[in-house]
């Protein structure tokens, strides 16, 4: 699936038009994780649909979503913007940063130096970057380019493999272990705790995919992740204040 969605990004990307820079303030996604509103920072995802899921939510309204996370102490938020695999569209991430005061990270598969200039004009305020998906030196190049354009990089890998490969050319700022095989959709929570003791001390550590409950956020944090990143888990829920103040096991008055 995988090598599915980069062929296509390939072929996307011959057409792209670059669209006009929307100039919208940027707010820092690694401080905002850094210093997150609770034991452990929360990226809450704005996500229609997946590959593995298929269709999560059907009355899909981006920015109402994004209100409601914000209003549920989300540190920041993750903005599909994938249309082929996630139903997801560059608009829907400009629209949501003119609605909320959370840094945004656009998610999507970045395999090109365009799709970053992109990223930075419709008012992304980080990109990620997945080791499975790219070259080494193209990560390398990628993540220094972003860099130069103030925008913050999460730097994905999914097993030991890719994350030796990715240390040698750079030390990520912020590094997610998805515990979803991009290859396979299968997901291991524990896929943290295998790789933790070779990661940098001073990079910010996120756990992705596959959180469902306080016990799945106690575990990570355990293995040692300072934030971590939720899409179906709260976007399948009908209220997503609701869902996050479930996920953190916290106690809502009805």
């Amino acid at each position: 699936m995988l090598n599915k969605i980069i062929e296509t990004k390939k072929e996307e990307i011959k057409n792209l038009v670059l669209p006009a820079d929307e100039k919208l303030p940027h707010r820092s996604f690694y401080q905002a994780l850094k210093y997150p509103k609770r034991e452990i920072g929360l990226i809450a995802e704005v996500k229609k649909a997946s590959p593995s899921k298929g269709l999560i939510k059907e009355n899909f309204q981006p920015v109402e979503i994004a209100l409601a996370y914000e209003k549920g102490g989300a540190d920041c938020l993750s903005v599909l913007t994938d249309n082929p695999f996630f139903q997801g569209k560059r608009e829907y991430l400009t629209s949501v940063k003119k609605s909320v005061n959370l840094p945004i990270l656009r998610k999507d598969f970045i395999i090109d130096h365009i799709q970053v200039d992109e990223a930075k004009r419709i008012g992304a305020d980080a990109i990620l970057l997945i080791g499975e998906a790219l070259d080494p030196s193209l990560l390398k190049e990628l993540n220094q380019y972003a860099t130069e354009l103030t925008l913050d990089v999460l730097v994905e890998v999914h097993d030991l493999q890719t994350l030796e490969q990715v240390l040698k050319v750079i030390t990520p700022k912020i590094l997610g272990v998805n515990n979803r095989n991009l290859k396979t959709f299968e997901v291991d929570i524990q896929q943290l705790e295998n790789m933790v003791s070779y990661i940098p001390k001073d990079t910010l550590l996120v756990s992705e995919s596959g959180l469902y409950t306080k016990d799945d956020l106690k575990q990570v944090q355990q293995y040692g992740a300072k934030a971590v990143l939720v899409g179906e888990s709260l976007m399948r829920k009908e209220d997503q204040t609701l869902a996050i103040q479930q996920f953190f096991g916290e106690s809502v008055n009805v």
